[in-house]
């Protein structure tokens, strides 16, 4: 098994390469959805798949968060999604030969008032209905789990112990040496300049070259909307910053993500012991913005030590941000686009994009690779924003 530190060389194609003429399928996004999809879609006998990252591995959002995958969900789709992705999650290691650090501490969500924990008691009624194992706890009881929590205002908690935290860096570098060693072919610092239609698919244009695929998938994040709109494609989608650090290490103490519904506070401490957090900040609107700010850190640390004290102490060593990919209904864009079925999208994840990723890269795999679609493709079509259909469940549970 390789250790992440072995992993930076990716076998990607070098600079100077050029792209082939022509490919079955291209994926654009070298993030972790795309590089899912990539080893999915290999996995399933496609071999001749194209990823075009516009920078490097890791750069964009999927590099850019605190690595956390629950099960705890108020949909009945995205619970079983999550299952089924934490499963793969465990599996990763021995299946792909790399340790991301998937440590299962749980999850522990804390209510402030009494609407939270209603909300958290109808989400957990559905969950266990699904044979997730999360409990309604009260304050004394998330305490004992967390001892170092301070209990003033707490009202109680819900808490799921096989949900976890793994290292975003490996997972990427997992999914991008399986999938090229596959035989896909990878190309950083390749963006797109150009998309239009063709009688064989789609010509992509890079500063490498163009290339033809038949099909191809959008898998930008957050910059999604910029590739469609080059077909005239409108996908309602936006960037919010959402920004993130990491403390010195500590001694290990903090078993589960920890996260307060009223503020989106969350934390939880790495293999390493430092302890990663973050918390929302509002008001902010659209931005591709990743630098840093006070404002954030000041906010953190009040909600933190507020939260627990213990850490009133620490020292920040590293702060950074991140694009949220949001849309209008807080779900998805998936399946092939209105009037184009070779055109698909992965994009809209409201920051859960990493932790659906290994289920939506298998089923979109499974879907092209000539076997069964999954209901979910049709769920989250991008034409229910312009044909009205509000039948997709109503997620509302997008926060930790």
């Amino acid at each position: 098994m390789m250790a992440a530190n072995e992993l930076r060389d990716i076998p990607h194609e070098s600079v100077t390469t050029p792209l082939p003429e022509q490919c079955e399928i291209a994926i654009i996004g070298g993030g972790i959805m795309g590089l899912s999809l990539a080893y999915n879609l290999t996995q399933a006998g496609l071999r001749d798949v194209v990823v075009l990252e516009r920078g490097y591995i890791a750069q964009g959002a999927s590099g850019r968060n605190g690595g956390g995958v629950r099960q705890q969900w108020s949909t009945e789709v995205n619970i079983r999604l999550m299952q089924e992705s934490v499963a793969l999650c465990k599996r990763f290691a021995v299946e792909l030969g790399v340790n991301v650090w998937f440590r299962q501490g749980g999850y522990l969500f804390l209510a402030r008032t009494d609407r939270e924990l209603a909300r958290l008691g109808k989400n957990i009624a559905l969950q266990n209905r699904c044979g997730v194992a999360t409990e309604l706890i009260s304050p004394s009881a998330a305490q004992n789990i967390v001892p170092e929590l301070n209990l003033d205002g707490i009202v109680g908690a819900a808490y799921n112990p096989s949900d976890g935290v793994l290292f975003p860096w490996p997972f990427l570098w997992g999914y991008a040496q399986k999938a090229v060693q596959a035989g896909a072919r990878l190309f950083t610092q390749t963006p797109i300049g150009g998309l239009h239609r063709a009688s064989h698919g789609y010509t992509l244009h890079t500063p490498r070259g163009a290339i033809r695929a038949r099909r191809v998938i959008n898998a930008a994040g957050s910059w999604s909307p910029q590739i469609a709109a080059m077909l005239g494609i409108e996908i309602p989608t936006w960037p919010i910053r959402h920004e993130i650090c990491s403390s010195e290490p500590l001694k290990p103490f903090l078993g589960p993500m920890v996260s307060e519904l009223a503020s989106g506070l969350y934390c939880s401490q790495s293999m390493r012991g430092e302890i990663v957090g973050g918390v929302n900040l509002p008001g902010h609107g659209a931005s591709y913005d990743m630098g840093s700010s006070l404002e954030f850190l000041a906010t953190y640390a009040r909600r933190l030590t507020r939260l627990m004290p213990t850490l009133r102490n620490v020292k920040v060593l590293r702060q950074w941000a991140g694009p949220y990919d949001c849309s209008p209904d807080g779900n998805p864009i998936l399946g092939a686009a209105p009037d184009d079925p070779d055109f698909f999208m992965a994009s809209g994840f409201v920051g859960h994009g990493f932790m659906m990723a290994p289920i939506i890269g298998q089923l979109y795999a499974q879907w092209l690779g000539g076997g069964t679609k999954h209901d979910i493709f049709d769920m989250y079509q991008l034409a229910r924003f312009t044909t009205g259909d509000d039948s997709a469940p109503k997620e509302d549970f997008n926060i930790g």
